[in-house]
């Protein structure tokens, strides 16, 4: 699966919304730092507005862009999980942020494995990324699946053939390197 297209990089640089294979599940996905983009994709999932999602970055320096400062011990915890399947929640305490911590001051970071996934991240910055799912029904496992949660609600279907991934696995990492399993 390569990300890098054309229509995909414009309609996302350009504030779209698109549902798109992840290096776990398909996603529903648009920019991270668009409070209009996340909430959005809140009303088109009917996700509960008080559970925060999985931001994809680029890698361990994008958490500079949401105000999140690693101690040495989380920062060497990272290493074992990142690149990979494995989403971080980390302390977010900023106001300015609710719009993605949703009240929780803690929001859920994830390096994705694929190389070229990472370099869509490069070119349109951090993505939230939850599962391409109306709120409590299974994630979609191929494009037609996702069609009939959302229909024409998204600007984009990005087809990467049948999904047979799990959802990621979801730890809280505390300051002093320790780590909660929050979702096997």
């Amino acid at each position: 699966m390569t990300w890098d297209n054309l229509n995909l990089l414009n309609v996302l640089k350009n504030n779209g919304v698109v549902v798109m294979p992840t290096d776990t599940l398909y996603g529903i996905v648009g920019k991270a730092q668009s409070e209009s983009v996340v909430n959005r994709i809140y009303n088109i999932r009917k996700r509960d507005t008080h559970k925060p999602c999985i931001i994809l970055i680029e890698d361990v320096g994008e958490l500079g862009k949401f105000s999140i400062i690693l101690s040495d011990e989380q920062e060497n915890k990272l290493k074992e999980y990142w690149p990979g399947p494995v989403s971080v929640v980390l302390d977010c305490p900023h106001e300015s942020l609710s719009y993605l911590h949703r009240g929780t001051k803690t929001l859920a970071f994830r390096v994705p494995a694929h190389a070229s996934l990472r370099e869509l991240l490069v070119k349109v910055g951090p993505l939230i990324a939850p599962s391409a799912n109306a709120e409590a029904l299974p994630p979609a496992k191929s494009i037609s699946e996702a069609k009939k949660y959302f229909g024409n609600l998204v600007d984009l279907y990005l087809d990467g053939d049948l999904v047979t991934s799990k959802a990621s696995k979801v730890i809280k990492l505390h300051k002093d390197g320790s780590v909660a399993v929050l979702r096997e």
